[in-house]
């Protein structure tokens, strides 16, 4: 029988998964496997779930539907794993996504899982993959792609989806960006029967070199988003200064509504 995905928690208007980094692991690992069935089971899509993204899709109900219908939403940020302890999973842990992505491709070494890496520039992909091979030997990276910033033409596309197929991959990691690799899994799930599509945001950046990643106590305290900021102020001000501080207040509107209501005396 095949493994249920992990049950979600709704945070705001989207379901959170409660999950960890061995269990998506495992979930990747069968499913695999049953690519291997006739005819294989349609593909499967996991976001790393951030404030950001909840707030897009606060404001966005399209948005909103493709990260509800994940298979896995992973809490990738701390805000949205204080949320969820406060909501009754305290054992909550992050899943990070770049953390995921080396947990993801140990395991595909390790058991010859074959992943296909779509998106960033070209010679980011290419200091990526030399890094990925270097770190976990025996890793089968199938191909690769860097597409445009701009939207794809549709014979584009079409180009793309024959590269992947050709490819075979049991893994796609998309690095383009919220909510753009979101759109992109949802829109090609019917593409890639029995394949894993995993969105995992700057990871590439970050396991290429070209950006640096947070301390680790920064992350823990939920201060990674003061450290990229400061690395990258042009590109994430706005994300950083105006869009995720409007989680909080939708946060204790959403804990003050879970209060059972006492009845008034009459």
């Amino acid at each position: 029988m095949p493994l249920a995905p992990p049950e979600k928690q709704q945070i705001v208007n989207i379901g959170i998964s409660r999950t960890s980094y061995a269990e998506v692991v495992a979930l990747c690992r069968a499913w695999s496997e049953e690519r291997k069935t006739s005819p294989p089971p349609r593909a499967r899509y996991i976001c790393v779930a951030s404030v950001h993204g909840v707030i897009l899709a606060h404001d966005d109900p399209h948005i909103a539907r493709i990260l509800n219908e994940a298979d896995i939403a992973t809490p990738d940020g701390m805000p949205l794993v204080w949320a969820m302890r406060s909501f009754g999973s305290p054992h909550q842990q992050r899943v990070y996504g770049p953390t995921l992505m080396l947990e993801l491709c140990r395991e595909a070494a390790r058991i010859g899982q074959r992943i296909f890496l779509y998106g960033g520039r070209e010679d980011i992909l290419a200091l990526l993959t030399g890094r990925l091979r270097e770190r976990f030997p025996g890793l089968s990276i199938a191909g690769s792609y860097s597409p445009p910033f701009r939207p794809l033409t549709a014979a584009e596309d079409a180009r793309v989806r024959q590269l992947i197929l050709h490819a075979d991959p049991d893994l796609i990691f998309v690095g383009i960006g919220t909510p753009k690799q979101e759109r992109w899994m949802s829109e090609h799930r019917a593409c890639f029967p029995g394949v894993t599509m995993i969105g995992v945001g700057a990871a590439f950046d970050f396991h290429a070199g070209r950006t640096r990643q947070a301390p680790a106590w920064m992350q823990r305290n939920g201060l990674e988003w003061l450290f990229r900021l400061a690395v990258e102020p042009a590109r994430l001000w706005k994300r950083y200064l105006l869009i995720t501080p409007r989680f909080l207040p939708l946060w204790a509107m959403q804990k003050l509504r879970s209060f059972p209501r006492v009845k008034a005396r009459t």
